[in-house]
């Protein structure tokens, strides 16, 4: 496996006041690192241990030869319980909070095995304390965390003695000079840049694999008899936001939204909330010059059984008594920014020149 990086799926790439460091701050070995803003790697220095896949909040990342959608539907249909690092998943730390709840949605007792984690293991368990927390709030079931070493395991770890005896024949040391050569080329950092290529992708308001298999599942489980709200710090994939007045209506949060979760009308004179769409990247928060939007302090549970778009805040839009465009009118002289910056220059020039006796 390798890891794959899709630039026009980072909220960087959207945008330059992106301060999302998650994917850097997780990484194990330090080979993820920032360059013009942008997530590069070393691809030989990666151990494929997946965390920045499962905590990049728009999929940015992946693993080839890993797909979380054909693992679900694979694991859901066994009759396994047990997920366990290199025997039905490359990493635990692939799965997120997201990945975690959609399996416990649709199969009961699953149990986590960490016997074989030797790095990322807090990581791992807190993914399934938070997800475990979540799923409390709305059903019985709970994720279960185990140490016991498999019989597969322990089958696996005399196969791999005799697969190193079989690896000294002249024929595999040929396949293992190809594959020498292979980390050469992997030794060398891998940097993006943003071109015609990939800004239409960036541009595109698309919700992740994780959040439409989570929301698929969700439709599968009993409404509670009453929904929790649960602290907003306790829920790391997903908010509540308002927005207080010293918003401008830059529009600025909603144009870089990358799934569609803030919204607006044909006038702009509206900012909407989706709560299931957000994937909590924050990129909102970080634009927002006058820092009007806000966490909420509680996420209600009952967005995931019955998500509704919110007004977060309305506009007066006004026609501008100048040049007739519309604009966000608070208070005064009905003219719109542009033409008041206008009109204030005249003035200036106007000034100057009878200093100057023109």
């Amino acid at each position: 496996m390798s890891l794959k990086f899709e630039l026009g799926s980072c909220v960087r790439a959207t945008s330059k006041f992106s301060e999302c460091t998650k994917c850097e701050d997780i990484c194990p070995v330090d080979t993820i690192s920032f360059i013009n803003n942008i997530p590069s790697f070393t691809p030989s220095a990666c151990i494929d241990c997946g965390a920045c896949v499962s905590i990049c909040p728009s999929d940015a990342f992946s693993l080839r030869e890993f797909s979380f959608i054909e693992f679900f539907f694979a694991f859901i249909e066994s009759k396994d319980s047990v997920i366990s690092a290199n025997e039905n998943i490359p990493s635990l730390a692939l799965l997120s909070v997201e990945n975690l709840i959609s399996l416990a949605n649709v199969k009961e007792n699953i149990v986590i095995n960490l016997s074989q984690v030797e790095i990322l293991k807090d990581y791992i368990i807190s993914n399934i304390n938070e997800a475990n927390f979540i799923l409390s709030s709305y059903s019985s079931r709970e994720i279960i965390i185990s140490y016991e070493n498999s019989k597969k395991v322990e089958d696996e770890e005399v196969s791999s003695r005799r697969e190193f005896l079989s690896n000294l024949s002249i024929k595999e040391g040929i396949k293992h000079k190809a594959k020498f050569d292979e980390k050469v080329v992997e030794d060398e950092l891998k940097t993006f840049d943003i071109d015609l290529s990939n800004i239409s992708k960036i541009k595109d308001k698309n919700i992740t694999d994780s959040r439409k298999v989570l929301l698929t599942t969700l439709k599968r489980v009993e409404k509670p008899s009453s929904y929790e709200i649960l602290p907003q710090e306790e829920v790391s994939f997903i908010s509540q936001k308002y927005i207080d007045d010293s918003c401008t209506n830059c529009q600025i949060c909603y144009r870089v939204c990358p799934t569609g979760a803030l919204s607006s009308d044909a006038k702009f004179s509206i900012i909407n909330f989706d709560a299931v769409l957000c994937i909590k990247c924050h990129l909102c928060h970080d634009v927002c010059e006058p820092n009007s939007i806000k966490l909420q302090n509680g996420f209600e549970i009952s967005e995931f059984f019955e998500p509704r778009k919110r007004a977060l805040i309305t506009f007066n839009i006004k026609r501008c008594n100048e040049c007739g465009n519309n604009f966000t009118y608070f208070e005064g002289e009905q003219i719109c920014p542009r033409c008041k910056i206008e009109e204030e220059e005249s003035i200036t020039l106007h000034q100057n020149a009878k200093n100057f006796n023109f």
